[in-house]
């Protein structure tokens, strides 16, 4: 009886040896699978250069010569734009497709916010996707203004560009036209919305700021040349500008100046894995891991760069 009690037991653990292994094998096969980060860097004449880490380029065919001036990342899509109505589609930054977008007016940015791609540019244009890949024309407000910067936030679209102009919107059809703080002819150049604040950069050192895009406030930043780039991320805001200008702040409203290394016209800022990248005119490209201290890095063109964006 002993001997067969301790075939028993042995068979026993046996079973479950087995059955331990059968179950991590099975955790094993669905694991989720890695995603893959990548910045995209856009600018002149069909440029467009990717890296994982902000400090390795490599250069991608477009398909175009237009000058690209915006890129969004939303549904596993990223989407270019730029001059003459242009808009490309990637699923991975490396084979771009060209779109119909339905103008032939320059295209200055794009956003991806609430579940929708909204572009915008010259003479008031306005275009949303629900996918990138088909478009619909909006009607804006003032079709005499060209429109740079776009963005969403606290239930509202909000679009800036010439002469001062704010426009927002409910539902990204009928636009209201508004006045920002201390009347400002400054070109706007971008609008973003983040830590429940609105911010918009322009010209001459102009920034704004706000809660709901309606009323504006001015804010002094500390410089006189042109602004055409912010971003926002950990728990710091960062704008780029002429002369290899670098501000940050932590509420928008104080700002200070960095020493980025360069001299040249830095045009576009974002924040991802880990790092922001400043990317600008002759190829420049800056990163940093705290938005104060700034690197050099190799783009692998003379290109001027208009945008950066990153997708997770």
């Amino acid at each position: 009886m002993n001997k067969v009690l301790y075939i028993i037991l042995i068979s026993l653990f046996s079973l479950t040896v087995i059955s331990c292994g059968e179950k991590e094998e099975s955790t094993d096969s669905t694991a989720t699978t890695t995603s893959n980060p990548l910045f995209v860097a856009v600018g002149d004449n069909g440029t467009i250069i990717t890296s994982s880490d902000g400090t390795t380029w490599t250069s991608r065919t477009s398909g175009t010569t237009e000058k690209l001036r915006g890129g969004a990342y939303g549904k596993r899509t990223l989407v270019v734009v730029g001059f003459s109505g242009t808009i490309l589609t990637s699923s991975d930054g490396i084979t771009w497709t060209s779109r119909t977008s339905g103008t032939s007016n320059n295209l200055g940015n794009i956003t991806y916010k609430n579940n929708t791609f909204m572009a915008v540019g010259n003479s008031g244009t306005i275009l949303t996707s629900s996918d990138g890949t088909g478009w619909t024309t909006k009607t804006s407000t003032d079709t005499t203004k060209n429109l740079w910067g776009v963005t969403y936030g606290n239930s509202t679209w909000v679009t800036n560009g010439d002469n001062g102009s704010i426009f927002t919107s409910s539902d990204g059809t009928s636009w209201d036209n508004r006045t920002s703080a201390s009347v400002t002819t400054e070109e706007f150049n971008e609008v973003i919305y983040e830590n429940s604040t609105f911010v918009a950069f322009g010209n001459n050192g102009t920034i704004r700021t706000s809660s709901d895009g309606t009323t504006w406030d001015n804010r002094t930043s500390g410089t006189s040349n042109n602004l055409p780039g912010g971003t926002y991320a950990n728990s710091a805001f960062v704008a780029v500008g002429n002369n290899g200008t670098i501000l940050t702040s932590s509420d928008a409203i104080t700002w200070t100046s960095r020493t980025s290394g360069t001299s040249n016209k830095l045009r576009g800022v974002t924040y991802g894995n880990g790092a922001f990248v400043a990317v600008g005119n002759s190829g420049t490209i800056l990163t940093s891991s705290d938005g104060t201290t700034w690197t050099s890095r190799t783009s692998g063109t003379s290109q001027h760069f208009r945008r950066v964006v990153y997708k997770e």
